[in-house]
């Protein structure tokens, strides 16, 4: 699913108009990627929590050459769902 169809579907399910939802879901996002970049966790009770994590250092391998390479520490993204998310997704599959 793509932001504009997330978009629309705003503007079907709610009524605003294709504008006024266009600027929701770029509020809602830039909200979120706003918290991210402070290293804030954020939790949305039936989804599931973006965290940031800090990564150290390490030695990496070049696959192509087989060198040593060092990977440079960085901050990254992880999304946990929640249980109700997951029993949602299995559900749907047929499962249980």
């Amino acid at each position: 699913m793509t932001k504009a169809e997330i978009i629309e579907q705003i503007y079907e399910k709610v009524g605003f108009s294709k504008k006024e939802s266009a600027e929701i879901v770029e509020l809602v996002f830039d909200t979120m990627k706003e918290t991210l970049e402070r290293g804030e966790k954020i939790k949305i009770s039936g989804f599931g929590n973006f965290v940031v994590r800090q990564k150290r250092p390490r030695i990496g391998r070049n696959p192509q050459t087989g060198q040593e390479i060092e990977i440079t520490a960085r901050r990254v993204l992880t999304f946990r769902p929640s249980q109700v998310l997951k029993s949602a997704l299995n559900k749907e599959e047929g499962g249980e």
